[in-house]
C-alpha cells in the first residue's frame, strides 16, 4: 500500500480551492485559528521548492537565465515577482513552470500529510487544484464562490495592477462554473462572512 492509499484510509483532507483573490487565505486563516486545523498551502510549498540549491531553483535558473535571480538578494533567491510576470505573459513559460512545480508540490503535500498522519483533518489550500490534477490527494473539495468583479477589485488592490491585467490573470484560470462540477461543497464569499462561517461550522 502506497502513501496515498494510506492517507485515504486514515485522514480527512479537505482541498480548498477557488479563483485568484476569491478569499481562500481568509477562509484558511479562519479554519486554522478557530478550528485549530493544520493548513498546508500550495503557494507556501512552491516557495520552499524554489529556494537556492533546490532542484526547482536550479532548473528555473537554467531555463530562464541569471536575470531571474533577485540581484538585490545576498542569497541569490529567485525574483518571484519577475517570475510571476513572465508566467502570466507567456503561455509556453507558464506551461513549463507548471509541469516542473506541480508534481513537486503534490509530492511535498503527500509527504507533509504523511508527516502529520495523526492529524484527523488537514486543510490543503490549492489554487489550481483542478488544473493541476490534485483531486486524488483530497478526500473532499471545497470551492470558494466569489463574483468576478470582487476578484478583479481585490486583485487590483493587492497586486497594484490595472483592471486589464487583473482580468487577464483571472481569465487564465478555469472558470468557476466549470469547477462547480467537481466540487463537493461551495463556500459563498460574495457578501458577508457569516454565510461561509456558518457553512464551515456545519462541515467541521
Amino acid at each position: 500500500m502506497n502513501n496515498l492509499q494510506k492517507l485515504i484510509n486514515n485522514q480527512r483532507r479537505i482541498g480548498l480551492t477557488g479563483g485568484i483573490a476569491s478569499g481562500k487565505s481568509t477562509i484558511a486563516n479562519y479554519i486554522r485559528e478557530h478550528k485549530k486545523i493544520l493548513v498546508l498551502d500550495a503557494d507556501d510549498l512552491s516557495k520552499e521548492l524554489i529556494k537556492p540549491n533546490t532542484i526547482g531553483y536550479k532548473k528555473i535558473v537554467n531555463y530562464f537565465g541569471n536575470h531571474i535571480i533577485d540581484q538585490n538578494s545576498s542569497e541569490k533567491i529567485i525574483n518571484r515577482k519577475l517570475l510571476k510576470n513572465i508566467i502570466f505573459e507567456n503561455d509556453i513559460d507558464r506551461t513549463w513552470i507548471e509541469k516542473l512545480l506541480h508534481p513537486l508540490i503534490k509530492e511535498k503535500m503527500i509527504e507533509k500529510c504523511s508527516q502529520y498522519k495523526n492529524n484527523q483533518i488537514i486543510l490543503l489550500v490549492i489554487p489550481l487544484l483542478f488544473e493541476a490534477k490534485f483531486e486524488d490527494i483530497c478526500t473532499e473539495i471545497w470551492l470558494v464562490k466569489c463574483p468576478k468583479i470582487i476578484q478583479i477589485t481585490r486583485l487590483m488592490k493587492r497586486d497594484k495592477i490595472s483592471k486589464k491585467e487583473a482580468c487577464k490573470i483571472i481569465n487564465l484560470q478555469m472558470k468557476y462554473e466549470e469547477k462547480t462540477k467537481f466540487a463537493d461543497f461551495i463556500l459563498d464569499n460574495s457578501n458577508n462572512l457569516d454565510e461561509w462561517i456558518n457553512k464551515i461550522k456545519k462541515l467541521i
